[in-house]
C-alpha cells in the first residue's frame, strides 16, 4: 500500500474556513482503497474522525463525528451531520486522482443517468390532464376517478375526463402555513378517503366516506384516526399510502425538532403503520405503537415493489436527500447521520442525491421501475428496483414535481408544483401530466 497526503484550506459557508488534511491509501496498482480526513475549522481544535470507503474508484460513503462549535459572534454552527463536509473535501482533493465508478459519483452522489436499462420507462410527450391547480399536493383514485388535494385551499377536487375539475369538499379545520395544510390522500377498497392535514393542534389523519357517483362526489363526516402529530411550517411529512398488506402507511416529519425522530414516544420523524381504523396492528415492531420505522427527517414518498419491498423518498438537510428501503423497526439515523454513513445501528439509504439536484417527493412503482418526483431538482427520475443505487432523469422540463402515481390504466400521472410559493409558475400551472409507460 502507498499513502499520499494533501492539505487544503477551503471556505465552505456556513462553517467558515476549514483546514484539512486528506490521506489516501492506494494499492501498488494505483487503486484507491481508503481516505482519512483531518479537519480544523477556523483554526480551532475539533474532534474529528472520518473514513471514506472507495470500492472500485467511486466514493460511496463517508463518516465523520463533529463537536458542536459556537462562533465568536454567538451564531452557532448549524447542526453538523455525518458525511457533510468530509465527503466534499475528499471529492475536491482526489477529483484528479480517481474517476467516478459504478459505486457512485466522486462526491458520493448517485451518478446521473447511470441506469442504462430501465424495466419500465416513459415514452412520448407528457400530456396535460388538467391545468390551473393551486398548490396541489397529492393524487388518488376512487373507482377510476382521480382526486387531487390543494394544500392551501384545503379543497379536494375530482377531475373529469375532459380535464375540468369540481370541488368534492373542503377539509374543515385546516390551519396550515408554509409546508403545512391539506397534504396526502389515499383511498381504500371500500371507497373511503383518507386525508393527512394540518390542524390547530397538529397534523392529523382523518377518514371520510365518499358519497355519490363520479361527477357528483361529496365528502361525508370526518372520522379522526390519529391527531396530535407534531406540526410546523416545515417538515410535516404528509404522504399516505395503502400497502399490499392492506395497512395504511403515513409519513411524518420532525416538525423542526430533529431529536423527535429518535424519540420512540413521538410520532414525529417516523413512518407510521395502522389499520383503516387508526389502530396499531398486532405485528407492528412495538406492541401498541403506530411507529413502523424511525430516524426520518421528512419522508415524502412511499411505494412498494412487486415483491412487497417498501421504498421511501426523504428530504435531507444540506447534504443528502435519500431513497431508502424501509424495514420494520429500522432506524434511518436522522439527526445523527444524513446520507450513506456506515454507522452501526442506522440503516443507510440505497441512493443519495444532493438536495439542489433532487428534493425527492412523490414516489410510484410500475413494472420494476421507481419513479421519483423531484421539487428542487425539477425532474422525474427513474430508478430500477433491482439496482436502486442508480437512476436516470426521464423528464426535466416541467418545473417542480410534487407527486407521481400509477393510474388505473397503467399510465403514470405526475403532479407539478410551481404554485407552491417556491416555483416559477406558467400560465397553466399547476398541472397533472400523463405519461405512457412502456413496461414488460
Amino acid at each position: 500500500m502507498v499513502q499520499r497526503a494533501w492539505s487544503v484550506s477551503k471556505r465552505t459557508p456556513p462553517w467558515g474556513v476549514w483546514s484539512s488534511k486528506v490521506i489516501l491509501t492506494r494499492s501498488s496498482g494505483g487503486r484507491v482503497h481508503s481516505a482519512a480526513v483531518h479537519i480544523v475549522p477556523d483554526a480551532r481544535p475539533l474532534r474529528t474522525t472520518a473514513a471514506v470507503t472507495l470500492p472500485g474508484a467511486g466514493i460511496t460513503g463517508a463518516r465523520a463525528a463533529f463537536a458542536r462549535q459556537e462562533r465568536p459572534e454567538g451564531d452557532p454552527v448549524p447542526r453538523p451531520v455525518r458525511a457533510a463536509v468530509p465527503t466534499a473535501l475528499v471529492s475536491l482533493l482526489i477529483a484528479g486522482c480517481t474517476a467516478s465508478g459504478a459505486g457512485g459519483a466522486a462526491d458520493g452522489a448517485a451518478p446521473e443517468n447511470a441506469a442504462s436499462t430501465l424495466p419500465a420507462s416513459p415514452h412520448g410527450e407528457p400530456f396535460p390532464v388538467t391545468t390551473r391547480l393551486a398548490a396541489p399536493w397529492s393524487i388518488a383514485f376512487v373507482d377510476g376517478t382521480p382526486l387531487v388535494s390543494e394544500r392551501d385551499s384545503a379543497r379536494v377536487l375530482e377531475v373529469a375526463d375532459d380535464g375540468t375539475t369540481r370541488e368534492v369538499g373542503v377539509v374543515a379545520g385546516v390551519d396550515g402555513s408554509g409546508e403545512g395544510g391539506l397534504l396526502g390522500l389515499a383511498v381504500d377498497d371500500r371507497r373511503r378517503l383518507f386525508v393527512y392535514s394540518t390542524g390547530a393542534d397538529g397534523n392529523r389523519i382523518q377518514r371520510y366516506d365518499l358519497r355519490g357517483d363520479p361527477g357528483a362526489l361529496t365528502l361525508g363526516e370526518p372520522v379522526t384516526l390519529v391527531d396530535g402529530i407534531p406540526a410546523a411550517s416545515f417538515h410535516d411529512g404528509g404522504r399516505l399510502a395503502f400497502g399490499p398488506d392492506g395497512m395504511l402507511y403515513a409519513s411524518t416529519g420532525d416538525a423542526g425538532v430533529p431529536e423527535r425522530a429518535q424519540d420512540p414516544d413521538s410520532l414525529a420523524g417516523k413512518i407510521l403503520r395502522m389499520t383503516a381504523d387508526g389502530e396499531a396492528p398486532g405485528d407492528n415492531p412495538s406492541p401498541g405503537s403506530l411507529v413502523y420505522s424511525s430516524g426520518h427527517r421528512n419522508v415524502q414518498g412511499l411505494a412498494w415493489a412487486d415483491d412487497g419491498t417498501l421504498f421511501a423518498t426523504e428530504f435531507g438537510q444540506n447534504t443528502w436527500d435519500e431513497l431508502n428501503v424501509v424495514e420494520p423497526g429500522a432506524n434511518y439515523g436522522w439527526p445523527d447521520v444524513e446520507g450513506i454513513a456506515g454507522v452501526e445501528g442506522f440503516v443507510d439509504p440505497v441512493q443519495q442525491w444532493r438536495p439542489e439536484d433532487a428534493s425527492p417527493s412523490g414516489l410510484a412503482q410500475r413494472g420494476g421501475t421507481l419513479f421519483v418526483a423531484n421539487l428542487r431538482g425539477e425532474a422525474l427520475r427513474a430508478v430500477p428496483v433491482d439496482d436502486p443505487s442508480t437512476s436516470a432523469v426521464v423528464v426535466d422540463d416541467e418545473g417542480r414535481l410534487r407527486d407521481a402515481v400509477v393510474a388505473p390504466d397503467g399510465s403514470l400521472w405526475v403532479l407539478t408544483n410551481n404554485t407552491d410559493g417556491r416555483g416559477s409558475p406558467g400560465e397553466d400551472d399547476d398541472r397533472i401530466l400523463r405519461l405512457e409507460i412502456a413496461a414488460p
